[in-house]
């Protein structure tokens, strides 16, 4: 007979259930727990029972299967985190220099699978919706950029046919089947002034969806260049605490700006060895606008005769376009505006205050705070831009991650592992005959392996 590795929850199950002399149609016509999730369980594609599984198979099977996992194959001491729609990586990038081991990250972006997989580790790429809650590992914290209105003007969810909707709908989902101790959401500025129906802001109307799952929400407006980044670049970050985490988390304070986070500060270092410089080239009609802005300057700086219709139309008529500043160039003496996915000149300060052309990949990347050695792999150069522009920065990914690591360490956390005891404990004594005890399925189990 092959040995039976006891290292893994279907190792002891499997185990167990053999000494009793019964089948997995038998257990799982005992115990309700379904013949599929009882294979899955032994053969490894559930990783991580849920705790009303393994509660459900400790009353049938007369044993507290917790107890029975060699404590050698506890899960780690250091924390961990799991990072959806996670794109190249900076949030999760943040969090592993923070000390969290990365257990599992999803994207369904192809190009951003290469860059991810040579900086941070394994990555899956695939549609979210597809992927089985129940085979994910477990994470203390669950990282996730949602959709920016996850929400109809109804005031409802979105429906079935908006993947927005969907998309938050699997978060929720993976919060019920998994429990991470914290879940982090973040989104754009913009989102503290987008409501629903109801005149809700969007952070207040993720606070009572949270609430009913079990998690108490705080959220803050942050901006990155309060936490190393050399940019301006706000971000709504909203943080959960599940319900049996005690103490209440604070983000963390504005760190000194002892170290020059100015422009210059990012051109006067050198590229790194053996580096080439990567820049997406410019159009013919922004090559020819920005040869007429000077360093500090935008388009206000073009002669009127030299714009296009277009541009001309608005500089006619300023108040009813709100005063736009295209075509930003920033100086070296300022703090860079936002780096956007788009990269245009004209939406984004991405020209360079002295050369005629875009900023260079790794000048972009260290606006985003990337150190030097994460590298990006692939040949297209407007793919780079993309991914980068849509990151969290590292620095800023880093300081909440500390935060949040400094929180879960902090000695009013519950003890999850004496709460999950008592809980099989409880089922113990269920077995023995005594009434039926709540099924919690708020606290997650160690992993083993």
């Amino acid at each position: 007979m092959k040995k039976i590795d006891k290292s893994t929850w279907g190792g002891v199950l499997q185990d167990l259930r053999l000494q009793r002399g019964i089948t997995q149609h038998q257990l799982a016509a005992l115990s309700s727990v379904s013949y599929s999730t009882l294979s899955k369980i032994e053969s490894g594609l559930i990783a991580s029972p849920s705790m009303k599984t393994l509660q459900k198979l400790s009353m049938v099977l007369n044993a507290n299967l917790l107890n029975m996992a060699p404590v050698s194959n506890v899960r780690s001491t250091r924390p961990t985190a799991m990072g959806l729609f996670c794109g190249t990586g900076g949030l999760d990038l943040g969090f592993k220099q923070a000390g969290f081991d990365i257990v599992y990250s999803n994207d369904i972006l192809k190009i951003a699978e290469a860059t991810y997989k040579h900086n941070i580790g394994d990555i899956e790429i695939k549609d979210f919706r597809d992927v089985d809650k129940n085979a994910l590992p477990y994470a203390d914290v669950l990282l996730a950029g949602i959709p920016c209105q996850p929400f109809s003007s109804a005031g409802n969810r979105l429906g079935v046919d908006d993947v927005r909707g969907q998309l938050f709908e699997e978060v929720i989902k993976t919060l019920d089947i998994k429990r991470p101790k914290i879940v982090l959401l973040e989104n754009v500025r913009g989102f503290l002034s987008s409501k629903d129906a109801d005149g809700l802001i969007m952070p207040e109307r993720i606070r009572k969806e949270l609430l009913v799952h079990g998690y108490r929400l705080t959220y803050k407006l942050l901006n990155a260049n309060d936490y190393e980044v050399p940019q301006n670049r706000f971000r709504v970050v909203l943080v959960g605490v599940r319900e049996d985490i005690k103490g209440d988390y604070e983000f963390p304070l504005p760190i000194p700006k002892t170290n020059d986070l100015t422009v210059g500060s990012v051109l006067s270092r050198s590229l790194p060895d053996n580096e080439a410089q990567e820049v997406w080239g410019l159009s013919p009609q922004s090559q020819s606008l920005i040869e007429h802005i000077p360093e500090g300057g935008s388009w206000k700086n073009v002669p009127y005769e030299l714009l296009p219709d277009r541009l001309k139309r608005i500089r006619d008529d300023m108040k009813r376009y709100h005063s736009p500043n295209f075509y930003r160039r920033f100086a070296r003496h300022e703090t860079m505006g936002t780096i956007t996915a788009a990269g245009t000149p004209e939406n984004s300060g991405i020209v360079h205050p002295f050369e005629n052309r875009r900023y260079s990949v790794r000048e972009i990347a260290r606006f985003q705070s990337f150190p030097d050695d994460f590298k990006f792999i692939g040949t297209s150069i407007a793919s780079k831009y993309k991914l980068i522009g849509n990151a969290v920065p590292v620095r800023l990914g880093y300081h909440i991650g500390t935060s949040i690591r400094d929180f879960l360490h902090e000695p009013n956390t519950a003890s999850e592992r004496e709460h999950q005891q008592g809980l099989l404990a409880g089922a113990d004594n269920w077995g023995r005959g005594n009434s039926r005890p709540k099924v919690d399925d708020n606290i997650a189990l160690p992993q083993l392996g």
